[in-house]
């Protein structure tokens, strides 16, 4: 890879690529299982996706695992299953997809911001306790690009104020924390996303895990009609078809032909991770001496980064142009870029709904309009990173003031 001194000595731009931001990694395994389920017979919820559950409850080190249709409908159920009634708060991050706003919003639930840690774009937990008060009935993090927040920090806050912690985990399947699994920890669930953009896919979907009985029967009945007895187990055993609805649900299940994805997805994802971290070092020695660009910092506790993202910040007082521009240059070079997040407090129907929050929270606010996301992902071949080395450090140095 070139590093900036030898980047400056080029005369010429390469020979123009076009590099995405993401691609998912599908092997024959995967290919070879979609077309055994479709020959069963059998693809909506059955044999697979109860064992692409086990497989994954195994891998984090959760008691409960339930598969569902999507992270954004795991959050969706997950909230509900809080109890939440109007009035009550939900303390969490602005920094993130507006899915984890609008599940608290459609349970009846307040979303609260707390701001950012400037380095890692995780929640700062300092903040967090500044907005605790009576009406909190919940603490929702997210691991922001596949980092871990502080979640021993979390829970002191929560445990002796019976406030519910709930991870948003959609960045983070892989990530440790203090040696154990995201996923597998104290908190009362963690929502995982399968989305094609992630560390692992089933096209779409998701999982949620708990490690409280109760609470994953809640979840389970909530996502499926409120049925006490799925098709799996009426059609798929020789018993009567018989069921009873005990509470209103909906239909937030994962098919068997996006567990056959998934059961396989779940066996790679090691050596995912091992090439996401193994190309994010590259980008570190890449940009470690350019003073206009600042990757995210490394969190102070012991970790594993499943490294979903690769997030760089721009200092604009060292350029002549804004991300909007720098992101513009970049993607007209042929290089996929993301703005992973636009600051949720500040698109139109929160400002709305909630308020103007901007000056309550000045580190997200200054960050969202900073940031953008280069491509990564397992199969992003060197060649195609050193491109997009090239492409980045050719704009810095054009537009360097």
């Amino acid at each position: 890879m070139n590093t900036p001194g030898r980047a400056a000595a080029y005369a010429e731009a390469p020979a123009r690529r076009e590099v995405p931001l993401s691609r998912p990694s599908i092997g024959e395994e995967e290919i070879e299982e979609v077309v055994r389920c479709l020959r069963s017979g059998w693809i909506t919820s059955g044999p697979l996706t109860a064992q692409f559950e086990a497989d994954f409850a195994d891998y984090v080190g959760a008691p409960h695992a339930l598969a569902v249709s999507s992270a954004t409908a795991g959050l969706h159920l997950t909230m509900p299953g809080l109890n939440l009634e109007p009035g009550n708060e939900v303390v969490t991050t602005p920094m993130t997809w507006p899915a984890t706003i609008n599940t608290i919003l459609f349970a009846g639930g307040t979303p609260v911001f707390g701001d950012i840690e400037p380095e890692t774009l995780n929640l700062d937990v300092a903040a967090v306790e500044r907005k605790l008060g009576p009406r909190t009935r919940a603490i929702l993090p997210v691991h922001f690009a596949g980092q871990p927040c502080d979640m021993d920090r979390l829970l002191r806050l929560s445990r002796p104020r019976r406030i519910a912690l709930v991870e948003d985990a959609a960045h983070a399947i892989g990530a440790e924390y203090r040696g154990c699994r995201i996923g597998g920890l104290e908190s009362q669930a963690a929502v995982f996303s399968f989305h094609p953009i992630k560390n692992i896919t089933t096209a779409e979907g998701g999982m949620v895990t708990t490690g409280d009985a109760d609470f994953a029967r809640h979840l389970q009945l909530l996502r499926f009609h409120g049925v006490e007895r799925d098709a799996w187990k009426a059609y798929g055993r020789p018993e009567l078809p018989r069921y009873d609805v005990t509470l209103p649900g909906l239909k937030y299940n994962l098919t068997d032909l996006q567990s056959a994805l998934g059961v396989h997805q779940l066996r790679k994802l090691d050596g995912f991770i091992a090439q996401r971290d193994r190309l994010a070092q590259r980008y570190d020695r890449a940009f470690a001496d350019v003073p206009e660009l600042r990757p995210l910092g490394p969190v102070a506790y012991p970790h594993r980064h499943a490294h979903h993202l690769y997030v760089v910040r721009l200092v604009h007082e060292r350029l002549t142009i804004d991300r909007d521009q720098f992101a513009g240059e970049l993607q007209g070079l042929g290089v996929g870029v993301g703005f992973h997040f636009a600051a949720v407090h500040e698109l139109s129907y929160y400002r709305k709904r909630l308020g103007e929050l901007s000056a309550d929270l000045p580190i997200a606010t200054a960050v969202s309009r900073s940031f953008f996301s280069l491509p990564l992902f397992p199969d992003l071949s060197d060649e195609d990173q050193d491109y997009v080395v090239d492409c980045v450090l050719r704009t810095v140095r054009s537009r360097r003031r």
